[in-house]
């Protein structure tokens, strides 16, 4: 015979429990009123020794404020996400909010089916990865939101509420300084998914234009659908050099992609930075360096991802504040380029 499922937990057991009204019991979980500090720990004990979840949905449908945060981000499981997310929550969670998470994988579609999903629960607010392109429909289910929008990773254009990120645009200038003070002439970029990831092709064009203006034509080898990872970065190099073996500096989309160029160009025999300057993006590789420490853009993830959540708290609060936060990017120098 299967076993019944457990009963569940009624806010009126808890209050009997704690020799309290259900009023009470409602207001100390809501985290309302004005309720002694004895009393609220009365109460929390209660609700956890009989195991009570409240329903949250409910709560947010009759009070009309909700404690939880919508975020959206391309992928859980690249690092530069993940630092972010571990940024909002560190602000938000002390503050009674939970986050609930969405991987868009830099789909349009996918992205607005969450938002349409993640709109239905009433969120508090909604944090959106900025460097990507937005359908007609996510435009649309944004512009009749009834939350604060913020947007991450992009403080190029201001499309929300607030924006917290730093200027790609500024990263592909700094790149190219570097490149160029170098005196190194034959420069290429090795990206992947530009189509995809604005932010990627905004660093991308910025590098190409500052170059241009010195006289230099960028040499760029791209592929759309091969993930931005390490051994990305490898198969790239490898097409890049027996296509123009004059190259003596390489701009990746991200660390990870030129950490795997590096294997290749070390396998090749390609002295780095003697015969070639190689720069990442990103800083995350900067944490794990041993021998090889790669000349990257190290972008303050995790306080990208407080600045966010900080934002969206004033908003809650209708505090004054301004409309982005510009994060302060630092060209690291490592040992793949050559001092000066």
């Amino acid at each position: 015979m299967a076993s019944e499922r457990p009963k569940t937990v009624t806010l009126a057991e808890v209050a009997a429990k704690a020799g309290v009204s259900k009023m009470t019991v409602s207001k100390v979980l809501r985290e309302v009123g004005n309720i002694s500090e004895e009393t609220r720990q009365r109460v929390r004990q209660a609700a956890h020794e009989l195991g009570y979840l409240p329903n949250s949905l409910a709560g947010t449908l009759s009070s009309r404020r909700s404690r939880i945060v919508a975020v959206i981000i391309p992928s859980i499981s690249d690092i530069v996400y993940a630092e972010v997310l571990s940024g909002v929550n560190a602000m938000l969670r002390p503050r009674g909010f939970q986050t609930f998470i969405g991987e868009s994988q830099f789909d349009p579609s996918v992205e607005a089916d969450l938002i349409r999903a993640m709109l239905s629960f009433q969120p508090a607010g909604l944090l959106l990865n900025g460097g990507m392109a937005r359908s007609v429909d996510a435009e649309a289910l944004l512009a009749r939101r009834n939350c604060p929008a913020i947007q991450l990773w992009d403080c190029d254009r201001h499309a929300l509420d607030f924006s917290a990120g730093p200027s790609h645009e500024e990263a592909g200038r700094l790149v190219a300084k570097h490149f160029l003070d170098r005196g190194l002439r034959r420069i290429a970029y090795v990206g992947a998914e530009l189509d995809k990831d604005l932010s990627a092709r905004r660093r991308h064009l910025a590098l190409k234009s500052s170059l241009a203006a010195a006289g230099i034509d960028l040499v760029s080898v791209t592929c759309e659908d091969r993930p931005r990872q390490a051994v990305t970065g490898r198969f790239l190099t490898e097409q890049l050099m027996r296509m123009h073996p004059e190259i003596d500096g390489i701009h990746f989309l991200n660390d990870a992609m030129a950490l795997g160029g590096l294997s290749y160009l070390h396998q090749a025999g390609l002295p780095v930075p003697e015969r070639i300057s190689v720069v990442g993006f990103n800083g995350t590789s900067l944490a794990n360096a041993v021998r090889t420490r790669l000349t990257t853009i190290d972008v303050p993830r995790t306080e990208i991802g407080e600045k966010a959540a900080q934002a969206l708290l004033q908003m809650t609060e209708a505090e004054p504040m301004s409309d982005f936060w510009q994060a302060r990017l630092e060209l690291v120098q490592g040992n793949t380029t050559l001092a000066i």
